[in-house]
């Protein structure tokens, strides 16, 4: 990486959404170590500095150009609808390819929303599993065969290329990579400053068709509220349905309605996030870590662990209590 501090060069291309646009800034802006270093410097770029076009009433002036790119330890693309040809054929202008092609070789390269489409049209996800936002997903997946389209994650991390779908769900991408590089104590905080979750596994579902609820309608929130104080107990879906005055039958139906998944893989996704912070903040040891987080055994700990995050709990301590402020 270059200097002291990860580089993030966000690309603004032309007829750029601004919210997408300036939440790299936002979530890496504000992330800090324990020591109180900034872990991140941001750069917006434009193939031409000067003045952007938005999809809003209004411009944006970015002063830096495209030899950001070059220096660049990751690189964000965030949505934009232009130019011509390319969500019609699927291709870049000349001049667009040459832009991408300046991208340091190594560097991390992220999308919002339909950003991905400029990767695919690069070349850079032949092969690779992507996303985008739902309503483009089948345009994307005519266009570019060659790309693995997941219509119904959040976002995509394949190591060196990420991608995701959009608006808040790009927040959930930058979020989950302060996450990667810094561990879940600094993600967790900068998700506090921001006032957003904290944590939405990549393979929640991007979108669910269904009614707003209405006013009165029961909601599972109680019992969210309850469980996540006793993770480690042996929770059983009748507990948590008892928690709303429920049938399990309802509850369920009515839990997988707000949240997207089931009561079970909901449970087991917070007793992974609650290892991931007893791992890097405490030295219990990987039978303790089990039993608090409501796994029981360690065998079932790095079950579990492994299959969310495809690392050890053992690599994943030694990794954040190490080398806890790497990029």
């Amino acid at each position: 990486m270059s200097g002291s501090r990860h580089r993030v060069v966000v690309l603004a291309l032309p007829m750029t959404i601004p919210f997408e646009l300036s939440t790299p800034h936002r979530i890496f802006g504000r992330a800090y170590s324990a020591a109180g270093e900034q872990l991140y410097e941001v750069i917006t770029c434009t193939p031409e500095p000067g003045l952007v076009s938005t999809q809003a009433d209004f411009q944006l002036h970015v002063p830096n150009g495209p030899e950001e790119l070059e220096r660049a330890d990751t690189v964000i693309v965030p949505a934009s609808y232009g130019p011509p040809g390319l969500f019609e054929e699927g291709r870049l202008p000349d001049d667009l390819a040459a832009l991408f092609a300046r991208i340091r070789p190594g560097a991390r390269i992220a999308s919002i929303c339909t950003g991905s489409f400029f990767l695919a049209a690069a070349g850079l996800l032949d092969g690779r599993p992507a996303t985008t936002h739902w309503a483009w997903t089948e345009r994307f997946q005519r266009l570019f065969p060659a790309v693995s389209v997941d219509a119904d994650v959040l976002y995509v991390d394949d190591g060196d290329i990420l991608t995701s779908a959009g608006v808040a769900a790009g927040i959930d991408l930058c979020i989950h990579l302060v996450r990667r590089d810094h561990g879940a104590a600094v993600a967790n905080d900068t998700a506090r400053k921001s006032v957003v979750p904290p944590h939405r596994d990549g393979g929640q579902a991007q979108y669910i068709l269904r009614p707003v609820p209405e006013a009165e309608s029961t909601s599972t929130a109680a019992a969210r509220e309850w469980a996540l104080r006793h993770l480690g107990d042996s929770l059983q879906l009748r507990d948590l349905a008892e928690r709303e005055s429920m049938s399990v039958r309802s509850f369920t139906r009515r839990f997988r309605a707000e949240m997207g998944v089931s009561p079970g893989q909901w449970l087991t996704q917070q007793r992974v996030e609650r290892a991931r912070q007893l791992l890097e903040a405490t030295d219990r040891s990987i039978d303790l870590v089990a039993q608090e987080c409501g796994f029981g055994t360690a065998q079932s700990l790095r079950q579990h662990f492994q299959a969310a995050l495809g690392v050890a709990p053992t690599i994943y301590r030694r990794t954040f209590r190490s080398n806890g402020a790497r990029c």
